[in-house]
């Protein structure tokens, strides 16, 4: 289903092309790769309570932000939090090391970007 101006880029219009979700519809399955580049699906997580927080690159001032702090609350929960950028997963490993983000599982759409068709 195609969106058009929903959204603009530097003042112009936009069209994204995805398939609506509902409310209380599961969410659709996908894989990424995680750091080791081994894939990583949302149905691998099943019965557990899982966060997704999707990023463009976590090497942006913003995303940085909201990984940081998406990390430090991590510590405090039971649900699995996954954060998905372009990415790639070496650059993924670096700035969880820098940063000492290790409560959260980042994961890279760079090779197949499943996760963003789906979502």
């Amino acid at each position: 289903m195609e969106h058009t101006g929903s959204i603009t880029f530097k003042g112009n219009p936009m069209t994204l092309i995805s398939e609506d979700i509902k409310e209380g519809q599961p969410a659709p399955d996908f894989t990424v790769l995680g750091q080791d580049l081994k894939p990583i699906t949302l149905s691998q997580f099943k019965g557990q309570t899982v966060v997704l927080s999707a990023v463009p690159s976590l090497d942006t001032p913003v995303c940085q932000t909201m990984t940081k702090r998406f990390n430090e609350e991590a510590a405090k929960l039971t649900a699995k939090v996954l954060t998905i950028s372009m990415d790639l997963p070496f650059a993924q490993k670096r700035f969880c090391e820098s940063f000492k983000v290790n409560n959260i599982i980042t994961a890279s759409d760079y090779k197949d970007r499943d996760f963003g068709q789906k979502y």
